[in-house]
């Protein structure tokens, strides 16, 4: 299976909403690393590496999050893969 990495700015009510919390749930659900953040500007940023379905699954999830969120722009970003991540953090 292909590894790749995915780098993601959400945009919307996105903070104050558990979104980074559920972030981590689903990825780790779905066996994939990398972090999640809030960001000053009121978005969220994410950096996601696994397996190629595993990262999509986590990146559609992304485009509703929890169910108080309400999103309104995923942008996407492919990136190298690092290898580097072993674990899903919230920063």
């Amino acid at each position: 299976m292909s590894q790749v990495c995915r780098y993601l700015l959400i945009s919307g009510q996105v903070q104050g909403v558990c979104f980074r919390h559920y972030t981590r749930q689903t990825a780790l659900k779905n066996g994939v690393s990398g972090w999640v953040r809030n960001l000053p500007d009121g978005r969220v940023e994410a950096l996601f590496e696994g397996d190629e379905q595993a990262v999509n699954t986590t990146v559609d999830w992304c485009r509703s999050g929890p169910e108080w969120a309400r999103v309104d722009r995923v942008e996407i970003e492919d990136r190298a893969v690092t290898g580097k991540f072993t674990n899903f953090t919230i920063r």
